[in-house]
């Protein structure tokens, strides 16, 4: 078993499963990756809306600031998008970060097309905008800059309280009925997420996140993602309390899907924090995705299905309606949209 890296979810870097050929150290010879450093790259895409044709996930339109993932959540369904670049689920998603750094301008291109119909759009979808390289290179506080400036409707998602730094902008577009925000929470026990999800934020100041933002007047959903069963799924009805008492409107939850070599580095993430338990958490999985790990069927993906399943499932209903939310599901106001042309007005 290989040593801990302090900060970092995967102590594994596993070959990508398009690549013919794996490097394999021999004994004796200093690991270049005992300590490994984060690493940006610029990332020259030349479209940044990505669109989402899948029935369960509740938007069409989507912007992803950066690819790769310094948070190091172990669980990370997004790590084989790296495998994309030649590079590994393990260790280099998490410290090889690409930065679309004309997203800004790409985004405001968008807008000023005469093609563009409004429509909501998320940002994050695949990985955290809030992240740690957002506090450098603050690419998504200039892509809400620009929603803001055409009253575009956004839907921010996200695991990390830097989100209220952009309270200004957000705020702003929310009284408009244009902006919301789902702050994403796995667990309440903050040693376990330390071991889990390394460099997100701890779940208490998540929970000062939904705070801070609904004393804004900005609507926060609580995401419970991913439950983890036989590790985390009794948690779901105390996130939910702590959630709902700090302003949450409304609450979701995703089950853990395993896709790819995410399903290798959480098994080998149980063995060495939990091996006791690894059976027994491997087993509920396979039991709620047909013998798999992973299930990649659209509209069973997110919840599951079989007895656990549905035990998950009536957890989360009866505590739903036992902790009194609101459940109001904002509509977004397209009608607020400004074309181009009406930009490029307010500079004379």
């Amino acid at each position: 078993m290989k040593p801990l890296i302090k900060g970092r979810g995967s102590p594994e870097n596993p070959v990508g499963r398009f690549e013919r050929i794996d490097f394999v150290a021999e004994e004796n010879v200093p690991d270049p990756e005992s300590l490994p450093r984060t690493v940006y790259y610029r990332d020259a895409t030349k479209t940044i809306i990505s669109r989402n044709q899948s029935p369960d996930i509740p938007f069409d339109a989507s912007i992803n600031p950066y690819r790769g993932c310094e948070h190091g959540c172990v669980y990370c369904y997004a790590r084989p998008t790296h495998e994309y670049l030649g590079l590994s689920a393990g260790l280099d998603f998490e410290t090889k970060i690409f930065i679309k750094e004309n997203a800004p301008d790409l985004l405001r291109k968008e807008f000023m097309s005469a093609k563009w119909v409004p429509e909501p759009i998320a940002i994050s979808g695949v990985t955290d905008c809030y992240q740690p390289a957002e506090k450098h290179f603050r690419i998504t506080r200039k892509c809400l800059e620009v929603l803001r400036e055409f009253r575009n409707p956004v839907g921010v998602v996200t695991k990390n309280y830097l989100v209220t730094r952009d309270i200004d902008i957000i705020s702003d577009m929310a009284r408009i009925g244009c902006a919301s925000v789902v702050i994403s929470i796995t667990t309440l026990d903050g040693e376990l997420s330390k071991k889990m999800e390394p460099r997100a934020s701890h779940p208490e100041y998540r929970l000062r996140a939904i705070a801070k933002l609904v004393d804004a007047g900005i609507p926060v959903t609580v995401l419970i993602a991913p439950v983890i069963p036989g590790l985390t799924d009794h948690e779901i009805p105390a996130i939910m309390k702590e959630s709902v008492d700090r302003g949450a409107l409304d609450a979701g939850y995703v089950m853990l899907r395993l896709p790819y070599g995410v399903a290798d580095i959480f098994s080998a993430w149980l063995k060495r924090y939990y091996p006791h338990r690894k059976k027994k958490i491997l087993g509920r999985i396979r039991s709620m995705r047909e013998g798999d790990l992973n299930s990649s069927e659209y509209l069973v993906r997110m919840k599951g299905t079989g007895i656990f399943a549905e035990q998950t499932e009536r957890m989360f209903r009866l505590a739903y309606r036992r902790l009194g939310f609101p459940g109001k599901k904002v509509p977004f106001d397209i009608s607020r949209f400004r074309s181009g042309k009406a930009t490029q007005l307010e500079l004379f």
